[in-house]
This record gives C-alpha cells, structure tokens and sequence, in this order.
C-alpha cells in the first residue's frame, strides 16, 4: 500500500457555516433551509433533538435537557458563525435565554437564536405593531405563544389556531387550509405570523402578501432572515416576503 500525499482546503462554508438543532418530528425545516440558502459556499450542518409523536407542553419541556446534547453532536471542527433552535412552541415554553443558554453549553457560536427571537426582530425592523397569528397548537400551547408577542409590545389581534396534537399532521396541513386562516387572522393586523417550524408555508407567504397588502411571515422564513443577517449568508433571489428584501437589498 502506498501513502498518497494531500493538501488542505478551507472549510465548505467559505460564505458562511450555520448550525440547526432540528425536532425529530420535524419534516419541514431542512427542506424549507435547502431552498432559502441554495449558495453551495454556505455550510447548514443539522442535529436532531428528540421529540414527542404528541405536541403537549409536556413534551416541549423535556426538550430542554437534550438541547445541549444535540448542539454537542453538530461538527466540532466546523466552525459556526450562527446556529439556531428550530422550534417556535418550544422556545416559548423553554424561554429564549434558557434555550441560548443550553446551546451554547454544546457548540461554540458569536450568535444563537431561534424562530420566536426572529420573529420579534423581523416583526420590529418591518414596524408591525398589530399581529394576526396562525398556529397549528392546541390552545394550552397557543396561547403562550400569543402572550409572548403581547408582553413584547405588540397587539394581537386574532389568533387562529389548527388545534393539532399530533406532530406527523402538522406537516401534512394543506398549503390553501394555512392560507385561508391567515386571511382571517389578518383582520385588523400589520402583519401575519405564521408559528411552527413544521408548518409548509413557503409557498403561500407570496401569495398571501400579494392579497392582504402587508407582511407575512413565519418561523422558517424569519429564522433563516435573522441567520443570514447576522452571518452574512446569501439568500436564495426567491426567498419569499418582504422581510427578506431587508437582507438580500
């Protein structure tokens, strides 16, 4: 056997290196992250959390022990400028603090945020002050939610929630189900959150921005805009809403 001779190369993210921690459950986020950072000089390195088959609070909560286990398992070599939670409920119920807290514990990173810390910059650099929110939470899940945006300074006014418990569902909520409750829930409203990673919504924010006249955004989509704000990591030219004109100028 003969001994070939190598040279080393910079790191795949030349741009810029970002890190998840994804839900189990989760089936959209990655998917959703592969379309808005397309640039191959943009390194997305993803670790999965356990999650449970029913969204509860109880389940979200347990979370909170494994957040700093999952960070551990992104690559230690890379290093990240960003890396997100990619869970709305989860940090509402965890706290944001808490779950910056856990993750940084586990992976070493200039900035950590998750879609509810997006959403609430997104929301303050577009001026909304009045917010309809979409959420496929039971009530005992929905509700935090809300108060969250609410104790931030925002009025909320509607709130249309699916009412599902189970994870597997959520993912499979229709494209024009999740469009007709953002047309109510933006009765009166700035803008339109759509919450939970889960939830497929890049499709309809276009549309839905062209029918109601003012921004609408959701988690996955507010969570890559504060990533590649703060990372400088390119976005696709059709990531859609116009909180992402903010980033791509």
């Amino acid at each position: 056997m003969k001994r070939a001779g190598f040279e080393l190369t910079g790191p795949i993210g030349a741009k810029a290196t970002l890190g998840l921690v994804v839900l189990q459950a989760d089936e959209t986020l990655e998917q959703d992250f592969r379309r808005l950072f397309p640039d191959r000089e943009v390194a997305i390195y993803v670790s999965r959390i356990p999650s449970g088959e029913a969204l509860s609070a109880a389940s979200i909560a347990a979370m909170e022990a494994e957040l700093a286990r999952a960070a551990m398992l992104l690559p230690r070599a890379a290093r990240f400028d960003a890396v997100g939670y990619g869970c709305t409920s989860g940090t509402t119920l965890i706290g944001a603090a808490a779950v910056a807290e856990m993750l940084r514990k586990g992976v070493t990173t200039p900035m950590v945020t998750d879609p509810l810390t997006a959403s609430l910059a997104a929301l303050k650099a577009l001026s909304v002050k009045r917010l309809g929110l979409v959420t496929p939470y039971v009530e005992t899940i929905a509700a935090p939610v809300r108060d969250v945006f609410i104790a931030a300074g925002f009025e909320v006014s509607e709130v249309l929630t699916f009412g599902e418990e189970i994870e597997a569902r959520v993912a499979r909520i229709a494209p024009h189900s999740i469009m007709a409750a953002a047309q109510e829930a933006a009765r009166g409203a700035d803008a339109v959150f759509l919450s939970c990673t889960n939830l497929r919504t890049l499709d309809v924010i276009d549309s839905l921005e062209a029918a109601l006249g003012i921004p609408v955004l959701s988690s996955n989509q507010v969570l890559a805009w504060h990533l590649a704000k703060t990372a400088g990591a390119p976005l696709a030219g059709d990531a859609p809403g116009q909180v992402m004109k903010m980033v791509r100028g």
